[in-house]
């Protein structure tokens, strides 16, 4: 009989977002995607939003540094955490990105280290891990 190896689930990338746009906003990105200017929708959106951020990148980069915040991917591990429970800290996360939570953290863990946590972007954690963070996430 064959041994069964599950591989690790694969997180993805990046998240789906869903957007309402009106008729002639839609044609006019249709218009510029069958002239070439650009892929698909995708490619025009995820362009005008970069575009965006250059106008802005700015005060978004005081807005993060008055708020204390982590920028990027900023991922917590079952040893950072034990580190800090062993030291009696209490954490709490403030990341603009992606927040993850190492899949070998358990949900007691997770409530004896982290007294808060804020992510503009999105939290990658086990559905144990959110519930026993759930009165923390803000």
């Amino acid at each position: 009989m064959a041994e069964i190896t599950q591989l690790r689930d694969r997180q993805p990338e990046s998240e789906k977002i869903t957007i309402n746009l009106g008729f002639v906003d839609l044609g006019r990105i249709d218009l510029l995607v069958r002239e070439g200017f650009y892929s698909n929708r995708s490619d025009f959106i995820r362009t005008a939003i970069r575009r965006q951020f250059d106008t802005h990148g700015e005060a978004v980069d005081r807005s993060i540094e008055r708020h204390m915040m982590e920028l990027g991917l900023r991922e917590f591990t079952r040893t950072e955490l034990e580190q800090a429970r062993a030291a009696g800290e209490t954490l709490h996360v403030r990341v603009v990105g992606l927040a993850r939570i190492a899949g070998d953290v358990t949900p007691e863990l997770a409530r004896a280290t982290i007294g808060s946590i804020t992510v503009l972007g999105a939290l990658q954690a086990s559905a144990d891990i959110k519930k026993a963070l759930a009165d923390r996430i803000t």
